[in-house]
């Protein structure tokens, strides 16, 4: 595959995965804003499908052209520094969605089926959700600032 493909497909992941880890977490914050049962369920619902559509897309997408131009292009992926810090904040911030948030995800859609149909939203669901915003606060700020390292390469 040419270098330029591959930075296509890097580029066109880096879309979805940025865009939906952000525009996710605002769109969830606006819902839980209503504290209306049904709107907070199908939000919750929502993270969890686009997250598995856009954010492990986006991944993939990313990973398979980083790595594909750093191959192609004949990068040493542990002799840069620019690079190990990217790489580096990508797995942290993956690390994160797998240990803490996609769990934390699981727990709070199984709470939302129960009170889709307008139920009480039970106090464990907001003390999942605040958890849920501290960490993912985390998994987004280390993507941004791997953008910086891949864009000036310090």
């Amino acid at each position: 595959m040419r270098y330029e493909l591959l930075k296509a497909v890097h580029i066109f992941g880096l879309f979805l995965f940025m865009g939906n880890i952000i525009v996710t977490g605002f769109w969830k914050a606006m819902a839980d804003r209503t504290g209306a049962a049904p709107i907070v369920a199908f939000a919750q619902r929502m993270v969890t499908l686009t997250d598995w559509l856009f954010t492990a897309g986006g991944v993939a997408l990313v990973l398979i052209g980083g790595l594909g131009m750093a191959y192609v292009g004949g990068l040493d992926l542990l002799g840069d520094a620019w690079l190990v810090w990217g790489q580096v904040m990508f797995a942290a911030s993956g690390l994160i969605w797998v240990a803490v948030l996609i769990p934390i995800q699981v727990k709070q859609a199984r709470m939302a089926h129960a009170f889709a149909a307008g139920g009480t939203i039970p106090p464990a669901y907001w003390r999942l959700n605040r958890r849920w915003y501290f960490w993912g606060i985390i998994a987004i700020i280390l993507p941004l600032a791997n953008l910086y390292f891949m864009i000036f390469k310090p």
